[in-house]
């Protein structure tokens, strides 16, 4: 965290549940000189959590990593789902449209005027809801949703298909959540890469790199991609993965609901500086409201990388999606997130 751009200053005042209030903190973006040859270097050199005892590797996770009283092969089942839609995000270019400050305030925006920059940044992110499309059809009878297939394609639109003399004909979108200020707008899309299913140092790279923005909200720090492939094994397989988590969410979710204040289980699946995939189980302090919405504080360890990831309060949900992503971290010992419409 020694870039001069995550020293923007703490504005929180921790408060009880239902009392407006500001966050501001340290983003936790992983900013990089010289690619990614510089990853394990920011690892090893980590100063927020030295050692990363606390983050646990995605193939190495199991039962005994949650506390005693949990130990649940639903919630178990349901951690690695969620670690099966985690991805790395890489952007490589600042948008000259990001804004001087936060919303209302006149604390730093990250990145801002960083135009010629040349550094890579890593950030986190998740992937929602899968859709197949054949000739410009969705298939197997799913519902049309706001973005999914709008352009009217007849044929995949990424970019190996763009520049094909015979494109794809059956392709799949799918969205990815992450945090507005780490992919700020299209033309920062434009120039970003997701690496799926980096679990081990080792993985094969799977990675999509045709991505543009779907919505995005500043004062939430939620940004919506949308993304496209026409990779067989990689449509198949997250379809599969969304099957799971939709089955273990529901099991979860009815379990956990009625003693989610009680236990306020927190957990966080992120790529911190941009390595594999980490666990981090924790729990969440406080609740925030900020306008209509809520933004949770937590212990869960995260680190600079970790912007973006999914924040899963167990219990809380917006049907069957928290749209809560990591944003930052107030000090050492506590982190908070976007604000999000939780249940």
């Amino acid at each position: 965290m020694n870039s001069k751009n995550n020293l923007t200053t703490v504005t929180c005042h921790v408060q009880s549940d239902g009392i407006e209030d500001q966050i501001i903190g340290y983003h936790e973006t992983q900013e990089l000189e010289v690619g990614e040859a510089d990853l394990h270097k920011c690892f090893i050199a980590c100063k927020k959590n030295p050692g990363h005892r606390q983050f646990i590797p995605v193939d190495t996770f199991s039962l005994d990593h949650l506390p005693k009283d949990l130990q649940d092969n639903i919630l178990y089942e349901y951690i690695k789902a969620v670690a099966d839609l985690t991805v790395r995000v890489s952007v490589k270019l600042s948008s000259p449209g990001r804004p001087m400050f936060w919303p209302k305030t006149n604390q730093p925006y990250p990145f801002y005027n960083m135009i010629d920059s040349t550094n890579v940044r890593t950030g986190s992110g998740s992937v929602w809801k899968i859709y197949k499309f054949q000739d410009g059809v969705l298939q197997d009878g799913a519902r049309q949703e706001k973005g999914i297939g709008k352009r009217e394609y007849t044929h995949c639109w990424c970019r190996k298909c763009q520049d094909s003399d015979s494109p794809s004909q059956v392709w799949w979108e799918f969205y990815v959540y992450t945090a507005t200020h780490v992919v700020f707008d299209d033309i920062e899309a434009n120039n970003t890469t997701l690496r799926l299913f980096y679990d081990r140092e080792d993985s094969p790279v799977v990675s999509v790199d045709n991505v543009m923005v779907e919505d995005v909200s500043v004062e939430d720090d939620l940004c919506r991609l949308n993304c496209v492939s026409c990779d067989k094994y990689l449509g198949d397989k997250l379809t599969k993965i969304s099957q799971v988590y939709f089955d273990v969410w529901e099991k979860v979710t009815n379990k956990y609901f009625g003693s989610r204040d009680k236990y306020k289980i927190n957990f966080i699946v992120s790529h911190p500086h941009g390595c594999s995939k980490q666990v981090s189980v924790g729990q969440w302090k406080e609740k925030h409201k900020v306008g209509d919405r809520i933004k949770f504080s937590y212990t869960t360890c995260t680190c600079p990388g970790s912007s973006g990831a999914f924040v899963q309060c167990v219990g809380y949900s917006d049907k069957l999606w928290s749209d809560l992503v990591h944003s930052g971290s107030l000090r050492q010992d506590l982190n908070y997130s976007g604000a999000g419409f939780v249940f």
